[in-house]
């Protein structure tokens, strides 16, 4: 996924308000840009990290900037979670996301469970089709190491529970996990966070639901799926 315009390099003086990051420009111009993070962001919204906004190609957009990357410990890592479906779809496409590879269809955003939509559904003739959840995943405690979530969630909980619902129909269910990082060999549920998503997570695994999780190559130019990283099992 190439980014379509140049992004811009600065430092981030707060993320506030969820929704809202200041950042300070080489010129020592503040300005405010776009948070689509409105997660916990672990390890990523310290003050003075380096970032990297991309500027709105519509002018008469509210927020001229869009927070894309940041820097933490040496390492580029994607800040916006929405790309991790615009990525999955991209390395699906590509064939590198092999276990998903050989589908004749892929669409986005389909009605299922209870009131969700999955993130990809992927058919082809003379096969169960394939419900894929995607999530994003930036946050690094120890080396090496990338786990998920960084905050308590229930809805992830909840879509655990819709894919083991569809593995029980028979038909395929797939946990993917997006690591917009590229320093990471494994990624494991963060237990001792949200230990409701971890057991949930163990439960889906018994009741057929495939966990995969692959890393990006982040530059300030592109983001891209790279590699297959292991789960760590509970």
């Amino acid at each position: 996924m190439k980014f379509e315009t140049t992004l811009i390099e600065g430092r981030l003086v707060k993320r506030y308000k969820r929704f809202f990051a200041d950042v300070e420009l080489a010129s020592g111009t503040i300005v405010t840009a776009h948070c689509p993070n409105t997660g916990a962001m672990a390890g990523i919204k310290d003050p003075g990290l380096r970032v990297w906004i991309e500027p709105a190609s519509n002018p008469k957009r509210k927020l001229r900037y869009t927070w894309e990357i940041v820097e933490a410990g040496g390492v580029l890592i994607g800040a916006h979670p929405a790309r991790a479906n615009a990525l999955a779809e991209e390395a699906i496409n590509a064939g590198i996301i092999t276990e998903l590879a050989g589908y004749s269809s892929l669409r986005r955003e389909v009605k299922y469970g209870e009131n969700s939509r999955i993130d990809l559904l992927l058919e082809k003739d003379g096969a169960p089709p394939c419900w894929v959840e995607v999530k994003n995943v930036h946050w690094q405690r120890q080396p090496g190491l990338a786990e998920f979530p960084d905050g308590v969630t229930s809805r992830g909980a909840k879509h655990l529970n819709e894919l083991a619902a569809q593995a029980a129909k028979g038909d395929r269910a797939v946990q993917l996990f997006v690591v917009q990082r590229d320093d990471c060999q494994t990624l494991r549920p963060a237990a001792d966070l949200d230990p409701v998503y971890a057991e949930t997570i163990k439960q889906a695994r018994a009741a057929g639901v495939e966990v995969l999780a692959y890393a990006c190559s982040v530059s300030p130019e592109e983001i891209s799926i790279s590699h297959r990283m292991e789960f760590a099992t509970l």
